[in-house]
């Protein structure tokens, strides 16, 4: 939660807390609770007869930041410049960072940090990942790299990586691609098995997985499974070649296709 104020044009999550004729009083549930107004024309586009059939009390909503005035303590926002896009993202987001801020509060413990420990890292981290689920998202796909960089101790980045390991999914992608083999050799089905197993064992790092099936004479699948795109493409391609590579030392042919459609068979 932070402790300063909201930007102006910025979404945020509010509670409403109370509704009157000319509009509605809601807490910012990411700015320590602060009080906005959303005033009746900003309810909703066009005239408003009863306010109470677009928002009440108690309701869970995102609203756009149309003024910020911290002198007075002044916030207005508007409730119908959000559409349902908007809504849900910044929803998803607010929850990711609630979560976000009880496994912290987890990796605390793990290192018996004291509160205001905590809140000095809580908001050294915010700073310099804007919110604290990316700073998990970083720590399981990166490891404490990031974290010991910026300064964070050594025992206090492991227990925020041991932490995001246990609750965060590490996204990923899929992609396949064709090699067609062939070896003319007495002994070429062993060359072929020693090939395919060189391609399947080629180290990608840490979240790739690599998976090479039959599909029929000559050719076959490789399957990786990567945190991204880019990664994938390169694990894919460097794959192939470790099986071409080898065929070809073996007086073999080999060849490979991104997509299944632009494979044909040798002649």
């Amino acid at each position: 939660m932070s402790k300063g104020w909201p930007n102006q044009g910025e979404l945020v999550v509010c509670t409403v807390t109370k509704v009157v004729d000319f509009g509605a009083f809601v807490q910012l549930d990411e700015y320590e609770n602060k009080e906005g107004l959303i005033h009746i024309s900003e309810v909703a586009s066009g005239w408003v007869k009863y306010i109470r059939d677009h928002v009440r009390e108690g309701q869970k909503i995102v609203c756009k930041v149309l003024d910020v005035n911290p002198k007075r303590g002044h916030i207005d926002l508007s409730f119908k410049d959000v559409n349902e896009h908007q809504r849900r993202e910044t929803i998803q987001l607010w929850k990711n960072d609630q979560k976000a801020s009880k496994w912290l509060q987890f990796a605390a413990d793990e290192v018996k940090m004291s509160p205001a420990e905590l809140e000095e890292l809580n908001d050294k981290l915010r700073d310099e990942f804007g919110n604290l689920y990316a700073v998990f998202e970083e720590a399981v796909q990166s490891g404490t790299g990031e974290l010991t960089g910026m300064g964070i101790p050594a025992n206090i980045s492991e227990a925020i990586l041991k932490v995001a390991k246990e609750n965060v999914k590490v996204p990923s992608v899929n992609i396949s691609g064709y090699i067609d083999l062939i070896c003319p050799l007495p002994n070429g089905v062993d060359v072929l098995k020693r090939a395919l197993k060189a391609a399947g064992s080629i180290d990608g790092g840490e979240g790739v997985t690599v998976d090479i099936t039959y599909v029929g004479a000559p050719r076959y699948r490789v399957n990786v499974i990567a945190p991204d795109y880019k990664k994938a493409e390169n694990v894919l391609r460097n794959s192939a070649k470790i099986a071409i590579d080898y065929i070809e030392k073996h007086e073999g042919e080999g060849e490979f296709h991104r997509h299944m459609e632009e494979a044909k068979s040798f002649s």
